[in-house]
């Protein structure tokens, strides 16, 4: 008898195990790159970080009349959106570490865009919070992502951008721990 706080994925894994299903033969991964005559100007990872660097930078142009960098805004727009409480979330979403969060946060505590606060449940965990400042500023900042998007695609058919999309969510698919 299963117990009641088996997972349904190990019940269903034991009851097809138990039943000798076969199990499908796994895809070959398929070889788009080879190490022999490697190019990077060809390379799927330095094409998108050669686009993110683009973006940053155009990103940075139009944060710059709010005093910010496009690395300063993004954890505006998190804590602005309920995606992260804390320093060590926000790390974790910016694959960051600890200290260098540290150090951007203080940079937006000392323009007064967030402030910490201790947790009422754990008192060793800081809290963000945006200031009122930092609310407003927040407001915006998915109006100037917008613009710095609809410029870098802006001549992209919307089902370019669409595919362009779900490609960018396979790959993340792809390269997910576990995957």
């Amino acid at each position: 008898m299963p117990s009641r706080f088996a997972s349904p994925r190990r019940e269903a894994t034991a009851t097809a195990t138990a039943t000798t299903v076969p199990r499908p033969t796994p895809r070959p991964t398929p070889r788009h790159f080879q190490g022999e005559g490697y190019r990077i100007e060809e390379s799927i990872g330095y094409l998108m970080k050669l686009a993110m660097a683009g973006l940053r930078r155009e990103l940075d142009g139009r944060m710059a009349q709010h005093a910010l960098t496009g690395v300063q805004m993004l954890p505006l727009l998190l804590i602005g959106c309920g995606e992260c409480r804390t320093a060590a979330e926000l790390a974790r979403l910016n694959d960051s570490d600890a200290g260098a969060t540290t150090r951007l946060l203080d940079r937006l505590q000392a323009k007064g865009l967030l402030q910490r606060r201790r947790s009422a449940a754990d008192r060793r965990v800081q809290e963000l919070e945006l200031t009122p400042a930092g609310q407003d500023l927040a407001a915006q900042i998915p109006h100037v992502i917008a613009e710095s998007l609809n410029h870098a695609l802006r001549d992209f058919r919307a089902d370019e951008v669409d595919s362009l999309r779900a490609m960018l969510r396979r790959i993340i698919a792809n390269v997910e721990p576990g995957s």
